[in-house]
Parts: C-alpha cells; sequence; structure tokens
C-alpha cells in the first residue's frame, strides 16, 4: 500500500472532519449492499423525483447546445430568474449583478467565507448546526465560535448568547432556518430582535441559509434581511433549488448579497470551479419560473410525515422529541437513555453510542449529536416513505425498550 511522504498533505486538512451526514449515508448504503436490512435516515435529500417541466427544460437545453461555459456568476437568464425569486418570495430587492451561482448551496458558503475570512476571524455557528459550517470556517482560517441554542429555547438562539459570543474579531454569523438537524424556525419578531442586537456590531455580517424555506408547517418563512432593512448591505442570503425542487444531485446554489462581495466570490470561483454546469442552470430557470403548484403538496406530505415521527418517536422509553416547525428533520433527545446498556452490552455512554449500537441492533442509521455540535442527541430525515419511516420508528422503540 503506497504512502504520502510526511507532511505532503496540506496543514489545513486536519482543522476538518468528513462530513458525517455523508458517512452515515454511505454506510447504510454499504451495509444493505452487504445483505443487511437497513433502513438509512441520515440523507438529507427529498425522495421525490425533480419535476419533469425541469428535467425537459434540461433536454431541450442539451438540444440547443447550452453545453459551453457560462459567465462565472452564472447564467443572466438564471440570475434574473433568482433576482425575480427573492423579490416575489421574500421582499428582497436584487440587482442582477448582485446576484450569484455556484454548484450547490455548500459552494455558496464555501466561496464567500474563502473569499472573506482572514486568519483569526470569527465566526458564531449555532449549535446544533449543519455539519460544514465549522469546518468551512476553519479551513479559511477562522476561528468557529460555537454557541449553543437549548431545546428549552426551541433551538433558537437568543439574542443574550448572540450579545455574549460577538467579539471584535466576530465576521459572520451563520444563520439557518428552519434549521438543519432541528427543523427550528424563528418568527419575525424574534428575528427583529437578534437584528437589534447585529445592529450594534457593525463588524458583523449574517450568512443566512435558507435553503429549506418552503419546508415550514403552520408558520410563515421571514428572513433576516427582509425583516431587518438595516442589515441588507451586509447580510448574504443564499437559497438553492435542492430541496424545494428536488433537485439535490443538479448542484445548484445562488445567494444574493452586496455586489462588492458577489465580486469577490466571482474572483476565488474563476479560480476553482468556474461556474455551475450549464445544464443544471438552465433546469433551474425553469424550476424557478416555471410552476409551483407541486411545493405545497409535498410540503403536506412533509407535515404529514413529521407529525407521524414526532408522535411514534416520543412513545420510545426515554427519547423526547420535539415538534420542529420546518426542514425534513427531527432531533431527539437521548438524556434519559445515557448510562443504560444495549443488548450487546455496552454502556450508552454518548449518543455516537446510541446511534452505533442502535444500527448494529436494529438496522436503522441515524445521525449522532455530536456531529452537529449538541449532545445528547441524534438527527433522524424523515425525507423517506411513510411505511419505511413506520418500520425504523418500530426498531427504535424496540431498542430503546430493550436498553437495560
Amino acid at each position: 500500500m503506497s504512502t504520502l511522504p510526511k507532511g505532503f498533505l496540506s496543514e489545513s486538512l486536519g482543522r476538518i472532519q468528513p462530513s458525517q451526514t455523508i458517512a452515515v449515508t454511505m454506510k447504510a448504503k454499504e451495509l444493505k449492499a452487504a445483505g443487511r436490512d437497513v433502513i438509512g435516515l441520515g440523507a438529507g435529500e427529498p425522495d421525490f423525483d425533480t419535476p419533469d417541466n425541469i428535467k425537459d427544460a434540461a433536454i431541450a437545453a442539451i438540444r440547443r447546445g447550452e453545453t459551453k461555459y457560462t459567465p462565472v456568476e452564472g447564467i443572466p437568464e438564471l440570475r434574473k430568474a433568482v433576482a425575480a425569486k427573492f423579490k416575489r418570495e421574500n421582499g428582497l430587492d436584487y440587482t442582477p449583478a448582485q446576484i450569484f451561482v455556484a454548484p450547490g448551496g455548500k459552494a455558496i458558503i464555501y466561496t464567500a467565507l474563502m473569499a472573506s475570512l482572514n486568519p483569526g476571524d470569527e465566526v458564531i455557528c449555532i449549535a446544533p448546526y449543519w455539519v460544514s459550517y465549522p469546518d468551512i470556517v476553519a479551513l479559511g482560517g477562522g476561528k468557529p465560535v460555537i454557541v449553543e441554542a437549548r431545546i428549552e429555547d426551541g433551538f433558537r438562539l437568543t439574542p443574550e448568547a448572540l450579545e455574549a459570543a460577538i467579539t471584535p474579531r466576530t465576521k459572520w454569523l451563520i444563520l439557518n432556518q428552519p434549521s438543519n438537524p432541528t427543523g427550528a424556525c424563528y418568527t419575525k419578531e424574534q428575528l427583529k430582535v437578534l437584528a437589534a442586537v447585529l445592529l450594534r456590531h457593525p463588524q458583523v455580517w449574517v450568512l443566512s441559509d435558507d435553503i429549506y424555506e418552503h419546508l415550514v408547517y403552520g408558520i410563515e418563512f421571514n428572513t433576516i434581511a427582509a425583516v431587518e432593512p438595516g442589515l441588507y448591505e451586509r447580510t448574504l442570503t443564499m437559497n438553492g433549488v435542492s430541496k424545494a425542487y428536488a433537485m439535490t444531485g443538479w448542484r445548484i446554489g445562488f445567494c444574493g448579497a452586496a455586489e462588492p462581495l458577489i465580486k469577490a466570490m466571482a474572483k476565488l470561483q474563476s479560480q476553482s470551479v468556474t461556474h455551475a454546469a450549464s445544464i443544471a442552470q438552465w433546469a433551474s430557470v425553469e424550476a424557478l419560473n416555471g410552476t409551483q403548484d407541486f411545493i405545497p403538496e409535498r410540503k403536506k406530505i412533509f407535515e404529514e410525515r413529521r407529525d407521524l415521527v414526532v408522535s411514534m418517536l416520543n412513545q420510545a422509553p426515554g427519547l423526547e422529541c420535539p415538534k420542529p416547525e420546518g426542514a425534513f428533520y427531527v432531533y431527539p433527545s437521548i438524556r434519559k437513555l445515557i448510562g443504560k446498556t444495549a443488548p450487546s452490552g455496552k454502556t450508552i455512554a454518548s449518543d455516537e453510542d446510541f446511534a452505533a449500537e442502535l444500527l448494529e441492533s436494529e438496522g436503522v442509521a441515524v445521525v449522532h449529536g455530536a456531529a452537529f455540535g449538541l449532545s445528547p442527541f441524534f438527527r433522524i430525515s424523515y425525507a423517506t416513505s411513510n411505511t419505511a419511516l413506520e418500520e425504523a420508528c418500530r426498531r427504535i422503540q424496540r431498542f430503546c425498550a430493550g436498553l437495560k
């Protein structure tokens, strides 16, 4: 087996870990391929197919020969469609020059942070957080500042905790809502209170990750730059087509921000991936401009799945599962199960132990809470069939009941 010379790899790689959510999904697939009966609840992608009108637009683009290089920032048609979407759905006025397109929402976050961070700059990440936030910050030489959002506060950042976390080195707050992994959302009033804190600290920018915007249940979605226009100039509002349009593999993310930041991001992208795939960009034009009728229908299905999973998990001995307001995740607490013994004889000392023993004993793959920066919890994605969810929840109930 070949090895690399000592010191060959970048030191920055030592500051990050592989994505735990991807690792769990791959592990479940490997076990299935080996013949194990495994239900994978780790993947953060809709189980619905991309709508036909979007597929047809991609095919038409191929036939028109739209297969060449595009502008780094994205094709004009897509940037115009994104600007119209922000105006129509969010009340935000961006010109196409303030719009940036990248190969996925993660690439938007990566490019924005790489283009703006200097060594020692601090970025506030709200725990539990999407697994990639702190690692992207660290890769860029910044310092992730982890601020806990407690279950008692609905997994929301409080203004007191935000104020306490800000220092002269704070450059960004990453605000993701609906949240991955908790599904927590903020009301307009709650956003205004956070905005009041940020207005007192003009050095702090906001990266508003709105990727789950269309998956909110019984509430109205609000984005912070629209709630507080005083933050408009220092907010990057990010979204994409992956969740609402079931286009995870198409890899299209987009954002609106101050034009100088957009230009800096384009400069960086021009020396990395160049631009998002041309065909996927044309498909995304149709996604944003075409019919939106399927979104409420699919949202209703997700809401029904949420209610099913929350009900069944709260019937499992020792679990506490709050009802999320959005996205397609639940984040149950296993606090009452810490210290118990699994059928294998191993003690459940952490949520990582819980997830490992659940997979081994019952064949249910979930992501442990430590991956998201807040323990003892685990994350379930309910973006799968009701049949699979019911069976998985029955197995989790049986596993929890069997702990001694």
